[in-house]
């Protein structure tokens, strides 16, 4: 994920202070690890330094000042162009779950790469319950609808991946171990 991008996303609704800015990351993309507000901040700083945000004003509620932040229009131009870039397929396999199968089948014998696959499956079942509570929950907003949606389209992904490679893996130990 683009966190600058994201930043630069939610400003382009108005100004907002680094407060606001992880509230509404955390709200829009309730699935993805919730930003830390010494990201926001980092990332609002680099921004700023590279042109793309600038203040605009300071307000004291109840606590200490807090600086809002604008989309300039150079940070506008930013955004626009990687709204309009496509993102390439991932050329690389670059999956925990994939090095972990990998070398399961390298270091440990038949039944207990199968055991992990297994084990691994059951994690991923119980996890994709629990998306598909979130979609029927009548209480679910449309982001975590959708993100939802994005989480159980590539957790079913992976089953069927487990699926296919539990069928293989005899074969698949064999060819690693003549």
């Amino acid at each position: 994920m683009s966190t600058p991008h994201v930043l630069l996303g939610l400003l382009a609704a108005g100004s907002r202070h680094g407060y606001e800015l992880k509230r509404a990351h955390d709200e829009r993309l309730p699935r993805a690890r919730p930003l830390a507000f010494g990201q926001v901040y980092a990332t609002l700083g680099r921004l700023q330094r590279d042109g793309l945000v600038a203040t605009a004003g300071q307000e004291r509620e109840a606590g200490p000042d807090r600086t809002a932040y604008a989309l300039t229009g150079e940070g506008r131009a930013a955004l626009d162009r990687w709204l309009s870039a496509v993102e390439p397929p991932m050329p690389y396999v670059a999956s925990t779950l994939f090095a972990k199968v990998v070398v399961a089948l390298l270091v440990a014998d038949v039944d207990r790469a199968r055991s992990y696959l297994v084990a691994q499956r059951t994690a991923h079942t119980a996890r994709l319950r629990e998306l598909t509570a979130v979609k029927t929950d009548p209480t679910a907003s449309l982001n975590d609808v959708v993100a939802a949606d994005f989480a159980i389209a590539h957790l079913d992904a992976d089953l069927r991946w487990l699926h296919t490679t539990l069928d293989r893996v005899a074969d698949w130990h064999r060819e690693v171990h003549p």
